[in-house]
């Protein structure tokens, strides 16, 4: 009777499963930044993140602080959490980093403190890092 409600029980006897849970497990903070398509420089400065979406701009302006750059992405902390999956608006400090408006979409966000969220956003194409940042960060560079 319960096996013809449960298709979740086929799911251990398929290999692409036990595969998944395989490459899962392999996934050390080690092993991700290796694979890192771009080195990422430690970077701290001011950043607005908002909706992607013009018709949504009012519903949301956050204000928070990068820690990490690279042509691919970033990461900042922001004091409240930020929507997995959307789209973001994002507009930096001209000052403290000169780059454009740029688009990018939230992959992750996590809890650090009671109010400070990190999150990590994947820019939809690759950016150019000001020739300032990026000669001076030649050796703050991470992995």
């Amino acid at each position: 009777m319960f096996d013809d409600l449960n298709p979740v029980a086929d799911l251990f006897h398929d290999d692409d499963a036990i595969g998944m849970l395989q490459e899962l497990s392999a996934n050390t903070p080690e092993e991700v930044q290796r694979k890192r398509a771009h080195f990422r420089l430690a970077i701290k400065a001011g950043i607005i993140a908002q909706p992607g979406n013009a018709s949504d701009l009012v519903k949301l302006k956050i204000q928070g602080t990068t820690v990490d750059l690279s042509q691919g992405g970033l990461s900042a902390v922001f004091p409240g959490p930020i929507r997995v999956g959307d789209v973001y608006r994002l507009l930096f400090d001209p000052v403290q980093l000169d780059l454009p408006l740029t688009f990018a979409r939230c992959v992750r966000c996590r809890l650090i403190h009671e109010d400070a969220f990190e999150a990590g956003f994947a820019f939809f194409c690759p950016i150019s890092l000001p020739e300032n940042i990026a000669s001076a960060a030649a050796s703050t560079e991470i992995s």
